[in-house]
């Protein structure tokens, strides 16, 4: 397996096309907007020389890094010849099944589909598809190229031998694999987002403010960063997406958004990705200076 095409040009697809192509890889990097791709590549750029000047890998594997990526956006045109397609589009069902629907007519019979979904069911994607036994999920984490954690998410039909070829995938990328089964949230988000949720009950229902619930969490809790801090980071319409696909999927109330999650999410503050969303970025990207409404 050497061709991998990646479709979504986005933080994700733009830090796994990295990650295949550091790793030697031939990557198709598919986007439909151009000023995506542009915009991917200058990301990939920018993290690359971020690695040269920490000394992690040398000026020529930046080059041999960017030179291993072509770009298309075209979705036929960029999965010819590739043994693998990421998909790691918006986190949106019906944007997803359209995707695979189209994949299953364009690639081979024998190319195995991957999504990088975060908690949409993966048995429900490969249902668009011809042979579902080939669809997996692999749900990189963010940033891609850094960590080391790639949550593997078989299918109702995927098979053995789909699950052991992007087990070891993962291996040759230098990330830990993770096997895990296709319910709503699957391990990572089905225990993330609903902290992140209690977290901002708590600061609805007025227990604390944002920079004290996040400073019990990183000094009691060893968390790098506040989970107030960490949605923003993700991005709040993420949250609350996750936090929808879980609660429609297991119908209890426990994984029902918080009003003030929807209120957010409604008014535009999406966090990191908007300039403001728990905290104010409007000067700096980190998390700094508290939003004025939660002053």
């Amino acid at each position: 397996m050497k061709h991998i095409a990646v479709i979504g040009a986005g933080t994700m697809g733009n830090g796994i096309a990295h990650t295949f192509a550091q790793s030697g890889f031939t990557v198709k990097l598919i986007d439909i907007s151009e000023k995506s791709l542009e915009k991917g590549m200058a990301t990939i750029a920018a993290n690359l020389d971020r690695m040269v000047a920490k000394g992690t890998i040398s000026e020529e594997d930046k080059h041999k890094t960017i030179g291993n990526i072509i770009t298309y956006t075209d979705i036929k045109d960029g999965v010819t010849g590739c043994d693998l397609v990421v998909e790691a589009a918006t986190e949106n069902v019906t944007l997803k099944l359209n995707i695979f629907k189209q994949l299953s007519e364009v690639c081979n019979h024998n190319v195995i589909l991957a999504t990088n979904t975060s908690s949409i069911s993966i048995t429900q994607i490969a249902a668009q598809v011809v042979h579902p036994e080939r669809v997996i999920g692999m749900h990189f984490m963010n940033p891609v190229p850094i960590m080391k954690l790639v949550e593997i998410i078989r299918g109702y039909n995927t098979s053995d031998e789909v699950t052991k070829i992007i087990m070891d995938l993962s291996v040759k990328l230098g990330k830990t694999p993770t096997e895990v089964n296709d319910y709503p949230g699957f391990v990572a988000n089905r225990i993330l987002m609903p902290m992140i949720n209690e977290s901002i009950e708590t600061l609805y229902n007025g227990v604390a403010g944002v920079e004290e619930i996040d400073t019990v969490m990183k000094l009691g809790m060893a968390h790098p960063m506040g989970p107030l801090q960490l949605a923003d980071f993700i991005g709040l319409d993420v949250c609350l997406s996750i936090l929808n696909v879980m609660y429609d999927g297991f119908k209890n109330p426990k994984y029902a958004p918080c009003p003030l999650l929807v209120n957010m999410v409604m008014a535009g503050k999406l966090g990191v990705k908007s300039g403001e969303g728990f905290y104010d970025y409007s000067e700096s990207k980190k998390a700094e200076k508290v939003s004025k409404q939660f002053v």
